[in-house]
């Protein structure tokens, strides 16, 4: 394994779930006007944008432990570098977190995932669970079809920063958006109670709607 694409997706994780939990903890607040639900769909598109485009090319810009499955149960990614992978990406994600929470005013929540009480629209588990499943199945079709080798060159990192845009435009008020395991773990582990004893929808759904949509892709594509 290299450390160099670990130390990769450990940056382009914290980068990501910076750009979530930097505009959801201070933009709604800000003296000059709440950037909101947009303001923070923009920011991590912009953020997976241009991580993509500036260290992508080192370990495949994953950046998600959802991702990293989807590519292999796509055939795109060896299943003995997913492990590897996957803790990078975590580490990444605790470690923002660990950042924002010695900035701090964050929320007690730390904008974590969830259904209930943690969902803005106060949406049921089954709600959820719809939800982060198809949108995080949707997001792989995106990856495999605008990273195929045919695909246009440079194409990819923009079709996938507008994409998760549109993911978060879509699910903020169902889920508070996941499609990435990581993302839902760090914020988790600092907000404790019912955030962490929800976690396990963030890390089922997305895993298997990535699976789901790597699966319809290699069918499509065949």
């Amino acid at each position: 394994m290299n450390i160099k694409a670990l130390v990769a997706e450990f940056i382009g994780t914290f980068m990501l779930t910076g750009a979530v939990l930097g505009a959801a903890f201070y933009s709604f607040g800000a003296p000059a006007g709440a950037a909101g639900i947009i303001g923070v769909a923009l920011s991590i598109g912009i953020t997976v944008f241009a991580t993509a485009r500036a260290i992508g090319h080192i370990s495949g810009g994953h950046y998600n432990p959802a991702v990293t499955l989807g590519l292999v149960a796509a055939g795109r990614f060896q299943l003995g570098d997913a492990v590897p992978y996957i803790v990078a990406q975590c580490l990444g994600a605790i470690a923002v977190t660990a950042v924002f929470a010695a900035i701090g005013n964050a929320p007690a929540t730390y904008a974590a995932n969830g259904y209930g009480s943690l969902s803005m629209i106060n949406a049921s588990l089954t709600s959820v669970l719809i939800i982060e499943v198809v949108l995080t199945a949707f997001f792989l079709i995106v990856i495999l079809g605008s990273t195929r080798a045919s695909a246009p060159a440079g194409s990819g990192p923009l079709a996938i920063g507008l994409t998760l845009t549109a993911i978060h435009l879509m699910s903020i008020p169902v889920s508070n958006t996941s499609v990435n395991p990581a993302r839902s773990l760090g914020p988790a582990v600092f907000a404790g109670g019912e955030a962490l004893t929800q976690l396990w929808v963030f890390i089922l759904a997305p895993i298997a709607g990535a699976v789901v949509g790597a699966l319809i892709y290699r069918w499509l594509d065949e």
